[in-house]
């Protein structure tokens, strides 16, 4: 009897101890059913979303700095609700007046995606589609800061051959750490994929995009690409930078080109350090020019030639932009880059008179004077050498390469020096011929034109 009695007890012991480790197991078994429920409606949710919209990850072995943005999107914590206790009449007033996210970074919804704060990812912006249907997506870098700031966007190869911007926008959206950046930086390194694949300044139909923003969505090719990236990119941005080389056998000094005469704009311009600022209002269709008529401040950087990549172009795109990032609040930096550069409010592209074979004397940078020689033109047959010389004190702000030229070629890019500063040009006052999107470069004059300003590049 007593054995039976023994065994009984055992038995309950038994009983309760597994009893027990089963209700220890019970918060392990809840916490991965919820993990697995809501691995389920991300994935129902992924299966939703369009396919340019979807985050992939984005190779990239060379880093710049340590920690490097993955740009693969990163699942967004819960948010937990915070407990207010409550109050009188008015001090509940006050507070449902004051949104409790108003200094708190924000997620950022574009493309059909929602990038939560703190994060980097890469989104696929898709235009258009080939002759055989195919779309054609363009990489879409996002890095979203843990804090709150403004939206800077980085524009390059809108011509598909000026390839220093891509690398620019490589360098800057690599060194990024969000955990540390105030605001959202969005960067396409390569808005005419199309043209960068076939080594050309223009869109498959030969058309420049860059003289088509805003865009028409019932209009040509180009107009449809311009208004798809208006609208589902740029108009996402507070303030834009669109990133450019010299075009056309061509090359330029380091410049920002602006609209003055818009003070958020012009404020813009004065933020990016050691970097030459010319006075420009943009010719109609460019990308800068509709992005301040949208209300969005906006400025060109150029940078060199196309279809080379130049190191001291990069490195000196890289630090204005690291520095209009650190004056707009949304990096920290530890020091100043440089000293401030002139701003000058008009400039000629100075033509050869006589065909032949163009040798600069003038270089990229240089300040010259008056009547001084910056390049000679010598006919290769008859041996007749025909001298260009500079209209003004200036500054060789951009220049053309070494090469067989016909008369009337754009040799030299002189900025003119001013001890007393010209009035900018304002918006409502545009330069003759600038009102024709068709005709997209107003008519020159003998001295000065905006045409001059542009033929290089934008």
């Amino acid at each position: 009897m007593l054995g039976v009695i023994l065994a009984g007890c055992a038995g309950t012991q038994s009983t309760l101890a597994e009893e027990t480790v089963a209700a220890t197991e019970l918060p392990a078994i809840a916490a991965v059913a919820a993990a697995a429920s809501g691995d389920a409606q991300v994935n129902a949710s992924d299966s939703n979303r369009p396919a340019q919209a979807k985050s992939v990850p984005l190779d990239e072995p060379v880093t710049e700095r340590s920690p490097e943005p993955s740009f693969v999107a990163k699942e967004r914590p819960p948010e937990v609700a915070e407990q207010v206790p409550a109050g009188d009449d008015a001090t509940d007033s006050v507070a449902s007046d004051t949104p409790v996210e108003a200094n708190q970074p924000q997620p950022l919804l574009i493309l059909n995606t929602e990038v939560p704060p703190a994060t980097t990812t890469r989104l696929s912006w898709s235009p258009s589609q080939t002759l055989e249907g195919i779309a054609t997506p363009t990489p879409v870098l996002i890095v979203n800061g843990a804090q709150a700031g403004p939206t800077l966007c980085l524009t390059g190869a809108i011509h598909g051959d000026e390839l220093n911007g891509i690398e620019i926008i490589r360098r800057v959206m690599y060194n990024l750490d969000p955990q540390e950046l105030s605001g959202t930086v969005i960067g396409v390194p390569i808005v005419n994929l199309q043209g960068f694949h076939s080594s050309s300044r223009y869109l498959p139909d030969r058309r420049d995009l860059n003289r088509y923003f805003p865009g028409n969505p019932r209009g040509s090719s180009a107009d449809r690409i311009a208004y798809s990236f208006f609208n589902e990119v740029v108009k996402h941005c507070d303030a834009l930078v669109d990133i450019h080389t010299g075009s056309f056998q061509r090359t330029n000094l380091p410049q920002v080109r602006a609209d003055l005469s818009v003070p958020k704009v012009l404020e813009l311009t004065q933020s990016f350090g050691a970097t030459v600022v010319l006075e420009s209002q943009g010719t109609k269709g460019t990308l800068r020019r509709a992005a301040v008529e949208a209300g969005i401040p906006a400025a060109t950087l150029e940078a060199g030639e196309s279809m080379r990549l130049q190191e001291k172009s990069v490195k000196h795109g890289v630090n204005g932009i690291n520095t209009l990032m650190s004056k707009m609040g949304m990096i920290e930096r530890f020091r100043i880059w440089g000293d401030p550069e002139p701003v000058y409010y008009k400039s000629e592209w100075v033509r050869a008179d006589h065909g032949g074979i163009l040798l600069g004397h003038a270089k990229l940078g240089e300040r010259v004077e008056k009547g001084e020689l910056l390049g000679v033109v010598t006919d290769p047959i008859t041996n007749v050498k025909s001298n260009i010389y500079s209209p003004y004190n200036g500054r060789i702000i951009g220049k053309a390469l070494d090469q067989v030229v016909l008369p009337g070629f754009a040799a030299f890019h002189v900025a003119k020096e001013s001890a007393k500063r010209a009035p900018p040009v304002a918006v409502e006052s545009p330069a003759p011929g600038t009102d024709s999107v068709a005709d997209a470069r107003p008519a020159a004059t003998a001295s000065e034109s905006s045409t001059d300003v542009e033929l290089d590049t934008e």
